[in-house]
């Protein structure tokens, strides 16, 4: 009796637990659009007189926020699509170069997302099985590119930059610098390998049918 309502709750728990999560996941990211909503609301409110009672009207309507967010980043991208807009960029990053604080800040913010969202980057291109933390204790990494500058100079064979994520949390890892020939090259999409790492492993790409065999199976 015991062990068939242990696999009754397990498999309950199995159905609301990606549905929670997702929730979770989703509602956080409208709330964070719908704040940076309120927030530009709030300041055109207190510029513009007269806007307090749309102000107060816009406030009260759910999901309004991720919608207007993403129309500005859509008409931002259109904006600055043609040669005016080229322009005006240009000289909003000279602006910001000059901000000492805010020049390092915008910089390397820029340079990363250049990275990963330019069709021609090579961010997270290829999953690659690296020994980390220590030798015969192998992980997966993601390639980000190669050492250059001054620190390539160091180097006196082919390294490759891989991106080491932390389990079950991919946002946070560790960049490291190894031999080329220290690392192996994955058959495998670079979801298959987040959805591995995610999963702590237990989610195998490719399904239950790329397990290995054990011998006793086989004798069956």
């Amino acid at each position: 009796m015991n062990l068939r309502l242990r696999h009754y709750f397990v498999t309950g728990l199995l159905v609301w637990l990606p549905m929670g999560v997702t929730v979770w996941v989703l509602t956080w990211l409208v709330g964070m659009l719908d704040s940076i909503f309120l927030t530009v609301l709030g300041a055109l409110d207190a510029v513009i007189p007269g806007m307090h009672a749309a102000a107060e009207s816009l406030r009260n309507v759910p999901g309004l926020g991720v919608i207007l967010v993403a129309l500005v980043i859509l008409a931002t991208g259109v904006f600055v699509a043609n040669m005016f807009g080229q322009w005006w960029l240009r000289q909003w990053g000279s602006l910001i170069e000059r901000i000492p604080v805010v020049r390092t800040i915008y910089t390397s913010v820029k340079q990363v997302a250049d990275t990963l969202f330019s069709g021609s980057g090579n961010a997270f291109s290829k999953a690659m099985l690296v020994q980390y933390p220590h030798a015969n204790s192998w992980t997966i990494a993601f390639l980000t590119g190669q050492p250059g500058g001054e620190v390539a100079r160091h180097f006196h064979e082919e390294f490759v930059s891989v991106y080491v994520p932390t389990t079950p949390n991919p946002t946070s890892g560790f960049f490291l610098m190894m031999p080329r020939a220290n690392v192996v090259e994955l058959d495998m999409s670079v979801d298959d390998a987040l959805k591995y790492i995610i999963s702590m492993g237990v989610v195998v790409p490719g399904g239950p049918d790329t397990l290995p065999v054990k011998p006793s199976e086989i004798q069956q």
